[in-house]
Protein backbone atom coordinates (compact mmCIF):
# COMPACT_ATOMS: atom_id res chain seq x y z
CA UNK A 1 0.00 0.00 0.00
CA UNK A 2 1.21 3.68 -0.28
CA UNK A 3 0.09 6.83 0.93
CA UNK A 4 -0.21 10.26 -0.78
CA UNK A 5 2.39 12.79 0.19
CA UNK A 6 2.57 16.06 -0.50
CA UNK A 7 6.25 16.75 -1.36
CA UNK A 8 7.81 14.09 -2.67
CA UNK A 9 11.33 12.83 -1.79
CA UNK A 10 12.77 13.65 -5.09
CA UNK A 11 11.48 17.40 -4.99
CA UNK A 12 13.04 17.41 -1.49
CA UNK A 13 16.29 15.66 -2.99
CA UNK A 14 16.28 18.67 -5.90
CA UNK A 15 15.25 21.58 -2.97
CA UNK A 16 18.42 20.84 -1.42
CA UNK A 17 20.79 20.00 -4.04
CA UNK A 18 20.13 23.70 -5.12
CA UNK A 19 20.23 25.30 -2.19
CA UNK A 20 23.95 23.39 -1.03
CA UNK A 21 24.69 24.97 -4.41
CA UNK A 22 23.70 28.25 -4.11
CA UNK A 23 25.70 27.93 -0.34
CA UNK A 24 28.96 26.68 -2.40
CA UNK A 25 28.58 29.43 -5.52
CA UNK A 26 27.90 32.39 -2.87
CA UNK A 27 30.71 31.04 -0.84
CA UNK A 28 29.07 30.31 2.66
CA UNK A 29 29.52 28.73 5.88
CA UNK A 30 28.20 24.80 5.87
CA UNK A 31 24.60 24.91 5.23
CA UNK A 32 22.70 22.77 7.05
CA UNK A 33 18.74 21.99 5.32
CA UNK A 34 15.58 20.50 6.68
CA UNK A 35 12.67 19.72 4.48
CA UNK A 36 9.19 19.05 5.69
CA UNK A 37 5.97 17.72 4.32
CA UNK A 38 2.77 19.57 5.10
CA UNK A 39 2.09 16.83 8.38
CA UNK A 40 5.95 18.20 9.77
CA UNK A 41 7.62 15.03 8.37
CA UNK A 42 10.63 15.36 7.24
CA UNK A 43 11.04 14.46 4.18
CA UNK A 44 14.65 14.69 3.69
CA UNK A 45 17.91 16.24 5.81
CA UNK A 46 21.90 17.01 5.09
CA UNK A 47 24.22 18.91 7.02
CA UNK A 48 27.14 20.00 5.35
CA UNK A 49 30.38 19.03 6.57
CA UNK A 50 31.25 21.80 9.27
CA UNK A 51 28.10 22.39 9.45
CA UNK A 52 27.48 23.27 13.90
CA UNK A 53 25.34 20.05 15.83
CA UNK A 54 22.71 23.22 16.65
CA UNK A 55 22.54 23.59 13.40
CA UNK A 56 19.95 20.73 12.83
CA UNK A 57 17.49 21.84 15.22
CA UNK A 58 17.73 25.27 13.91
CA UNK A 59 16.89 24.63 10.33
CA UNK A 60 13.81 21.97 11.84
CA UNK A 61 12.34 25.06 14.44
CA UNK A 62 12.78 27.72 11.32
CA UNK A 63 11.05 25.12 8.86
CA UNK A 64 8.52 23.84 11.74
CA UNK A 65 7.54 26.91 13.07
CA UNK A 66 6.93 28.25 8.93
CA UNK A 67 4.96 25.43 8.20
CA UNK A 68 2.73 25.26 11.98
CA UNK A 69 2.15 29.63 11.40
CA UNK A 70 1.30 29.22 8.14
CA UNK A 71 3.90 32.05 7.28
CA UNK A 72 7.24 32.35 6.78
CA UNK A 73 10.15 32.30 9.59
CA UNK A 74 10.98 35.71 7.87
CA UNK A 75 7.07 37.09 8.09
CA UNK A 76 7.23 35.60 11.79
CA UNK A 77 10.09 37.85 12.60
CA UNK A 78 8.41 41.09 11.34
CA UNK A 79 4.70 40.29 13.04
CA UNK A 80 6.15 39.00 16.23
CA UNK A 81 8.95 41.37 17.04
CA UNK A 82 6.97 44.10 19.00
CA UNK A 83 5.04 40.58 20.57
CA UNK A 84 7.72 39.07 23.04
CA UNK A 85 4.39 37.65 25.39
CA UNK A 86 3.35 36.07 22.07
CA UNK A 87 6.27 34.97 20.68
CA UNK A 88 7.32 32.78 24.05
CA UNK A 89 3.91 31.33 23.97
CA UNK A 90 4.45 29.51 20.25
CA UNK A 91 7.80 28.80 21.27
CA UNK A 92 6.13 27.33 24.02
CA UNK A 93 3.50 25.75 22.10
CA UNK A 94 5.71 24.74 19.13
CA UNK A 95 7.87 22.43 22.44
CA UNK A 96 11.08 24.69 21.30
CA UNK A 97 10.85 23.86 17.04
CA UNK A 98 9.75 27.70 17.03
CA UNK A 99 12.60 29.81 15.36
CA UNK A 100 11.74 33.38 14.38
CA UNK A 101 13.80 34.69 12.00
CA UNK A 102 14.30 33.78 8.21
CA UNK A 103 15.24 30.56 6.73
CA UNK A 104 12.15 28.97 7.15
CA UNK A 105 10.31 28.98 3.69
CA UNK A 106 7.07 27.44 2.71
CA UNK A 107 6.98 25.21 -0.59
CA UNK A 108 3.75 25.82 -2.25
CA UNK A 109 2.35 23.60 -5.69
CA UNK A 110 1.29 25.22 -8.28
CA UNK A 111 -2.38 26.21 -7.17
CA UNK A 112 -0.87 27.91 -3.96
CA UNK A 113 -1.51 25.24 -1.45
CA UNK A 114 1.41 24.96 1.02
CA UNK A 115 2.70 21.08 0.38
CA UNK A 116 5.82 21.57 2.74
CA UNK A 117 9.08 23.53 4.22
CA UNK A 118 12.00 24.07 3.88
CA UNK A 119 14.87 25.26 7.11
CA UNK A 120 17.93 26.65 6.52
CA UNK A 121 20.81 26.98 8.94
CA UNK A 122 24.48 27.81 8.41
CA UNK A 123 25.40 31.42 7.06
CA UNK A 124 23.57 34.46 8.25
CA UNK A 125 18.75 34.22 8.02
CA UNK A 126 19.30 36.07 4.98
CA UNK A 127 21.36 34.13 3.25
CA UNK A 128 19.69 30.53 4.55
CA UNK A 129 16.13 32.60 3.28
CA UNK A 130 17.51 32.98 -0.15
CA UNK A 131 19.25 29.62 -1.06
CA UNK A 132 15.78 27.71 0.19
CA UNK A 133 14.03 29.74 -1.83
CA UNK A 134 16.43 29.26 -5.00
CA UNK A 135 16.11 25.04 -4.14
CA UNK A 136 12.53 25.31 -3.83
CA UNK A 137 12.37 27.59 -7.63
CA UNK A 138 15.05 24.58 -8.88
CA UNK A 139 12.15 21.73 -7.90
CA UNK A 140 9.45 23.97 -10.28
CA UNK A 141 7.61 24.72 -7.00
CA UNK A 142 6.46 28.02 -5.47
CA UNK A 143 7.83 29.47 -2.15
CA UNK A 144 6.80 31.89 0.16
CA UNK A 145 8.03 34.52 0.10
CA UNK A 146 8.18 34.48 -3.28
CA UNK A 147 11.72 36.47 -3.47
CA UNK A 148 14.79 36.61 -1.14
CA UNK A 149 15.50 39.88 1.02
CA UNK A 150 16.97 42.43 -1.53
CA UNK A 151 19.52 42.69 1.02
CA UNK A 152 20.42 39.20 1.45
CA UNK A 153 24.07 39.46 0.00
CA UNK A 154 25.41 42.30 2.46
CA UNK A 155 23.92 40.26 5.66
CA UNK A 156 27.03 39.44 7.49
CA UNK A 157 28.11 37.31 10.83
CA UNK A 158 31.15 39.68 11.64
CA UNK A 159 28.90 41.13 14.11
CA UNK A 160 28.68 38.15 15.48
CA UNK A 161 32.11 36.32 15.19
CA UNK A 162 34.75 39.00 14.17
CA UNK A 163 37.40 37.73 12.84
Amino acid sequence: MRLQVSLPLEKANVIIAEALARGHAEEMLPLTVVVLDAGGKIVAMQCEDGSGIMRFNVALGKAWGALGMGISSRLIRDRLGKRPVFQTALSAAAEGKLIPVPGGVLVRDEDGITIGAVGISGDTSEKDEYCGIMGIHAAGLGSEPAEPDPEWRSSSLTDFYPE
